[in-house]
């Protein structure tokens, strides 16, 4: 559904990206995993055409980005990190604006009001976007990204400055669209990407560092984990208890500190 291969972006003399490749299968959550700065946007904008590569290529369901962009971007629905509201406008409004501006097609209240109910904002239609909580504003930001039934969703940071009651509210609706869209989620906290993602790309320094599914990454993670404590009591009844613990590859005993308490 998504190829990514090769991307490189230069800003001048800094290199944002570093021979970025990956995909992305139908149906798939993807969630792109690194700290801030990592390349995360960039990449994300060099997807949805918003941004070109300096080399690479994307392909969005054999779409070359560059060479077709009407036709790829028409597969996209992109929420940015800053959902591009217009605060002035009644929900109501600016969605028949995003809907006029994408050319989208069926019958326009009818697809808007299943979009709405989709990511529950049926209740506040009538409401100027400026007067909304954070929460309902990345509802109405995901409700225009889902305008025009497209089959690849780009969120880039869906969840940053929500409280814990509306992240979970965003990782439900997530999941609730993954059943009709491929969805490429953008993250710099783990604990997020692993609540969503089916599989993870980790990027740093605007290189790939890992591609696995959560699990394996958690695992590969916590591999070769030591820990060092200081304990006081009989050196040997200590090893054994520590040894019984689920998971603990072995113990090494290594000298006395102090009277008793053993490293």
């Amino acid at each position: 559904m998504i190829e990514v291969q090769h991307l490189t972006k230069r800003y001048g003399s800094k290199l944002a990206l570093d021979d970025l490749s990956f995909q992305v299968k139908e149906g798939e959550i993807l969630g792109l995993l690194g700290p801030n700065g990592a390349g995360k946007s960039t990449t994300m904008n060099i997807v949805t055409g918003y941004l070109s590569a300096t080399n690479g290529q994307v392909r969005i369901d054999g779409l070359d980005i560059l060479e077709e962009p009407k036709k790829a971007k028409s597969k996209i629905g992109y929420l940015p990190e800053q959902p591009p509201l217009y605060p002035d406008m009644t929900v109501e409004e600016y969605l028949r604006f995003v809907w006029e501006l994408k050319g989208a097609k069926g019958n326009r209240e009818e697809k808007l009001g299943e979009i709405c109910a989709q990511v529950m904002i049926d209740d506040v239609t009538g409401r100027l976007i400026k007067n909304l909580s954070k929460g309902y504003k990345q509802r109405v930001g995901l409700a225009q990204a889902l305008v025009g039934d497209p089959s690849v969703l780009i969120l880039d940071e869906p969840t940053v400055g929500l409280d814990p009651k509306q992240i979970t509210e965003i990782r439900d609706l997530i999941r609730g669209l993954a059943k009709r869209h491929t969805v490429v989620f953008s993250s710099h906290i783990l604990t997020e990407v692993q609540a969503v993602c089916d599989r993870i790309v980790v990027i740093s320094g605007g290189k790939k560092v890992a591609d696995d599914t959560p699990a394996g990454l958690a695992a590969s993670m916590s591999a070769g984990r030591q820990l060092d404590l200081l304990a006081e009591g009989d050196p040997q009844q200590v090893v054994e208890l520590l040894s019984a613990i689920d998971g603990m590859a072995s113990v090494e005993r290594l000298e006395e500190k102090e009277p008793g308490v053993f490293a």
